[in-house]
């Protein structure tokens, strides 16, 4: 009998997943993400990082992991809830509960609502995925340097998927 209540309890779906219409983050997923961030820092004077940022695109909304919009000022006195322009990049890690037909499926959704390029993260295969449209993409591993030509960027995994 524990063990049924159990199980149920693990099928339930948090206010997290709820909210956001996404898994929650495993610790991996947490540190390739804070692990991710700190390596774009040295693109904040050309983009406006984010993480965890609402967007509603026409209508269609979603929460990638990563955003990465046009550098911009911050207006503090008056936040957006949810963004409504697109970034210029996303960034989606694969969770744990996750498949990768979701990613992709979401990676479509990104572009058709105008978002240059999507990255999605494996974290078992420590690989990033850069697409630059949905059906063009380049696969790096941790061990080289990422290149996002629709962004004019480049920086090494290495210590990414530490």
């Amino acid at each position: 009998m524990d063990f049924e209540v159990q199980d149920q309890a693990t099928t339930e779906i948090s206010n997290y997943e709820l909210e956001r219409n996404k898994p929650m983050p495993s610790f991996n997923h947490g540190t390739i993400q804070a692990n991710l961030i700190m390596e774009l820092a040295e693109f904040r004077n050309k983009f406006r990082i984010t993480s965890e940022t609402s967007l509603n695109l026409d209508q269609w909304p979603s929460v990638p992991d990563i955003s990465m919009f046009p550098k911009s000022e911050m207006d503090l006195w008056n936040d957006e809830i949810a963004v409504k322009e697109p970034p210029l990049c996303v960034i989606e890690i694969l969770s744990p509960t996750q498949s990768l037909n979701d990613l992709t499926s979401k990676a479509n959704g990104y572009f058709q609502h105008g978002v240059q390029s999507c990255w999605i993260v494996l974290p078992s295969m420590a690989n990033i995925y850069v697409y630059s449209s949905p059906d063009d993409y380049a696969i790096f591993r941790a061990t080289e340097t990422l290149v996002d030509n629709k962004l004019d960027i480049s920086f090494s995994l290495s210590e990414v998927f530490k």
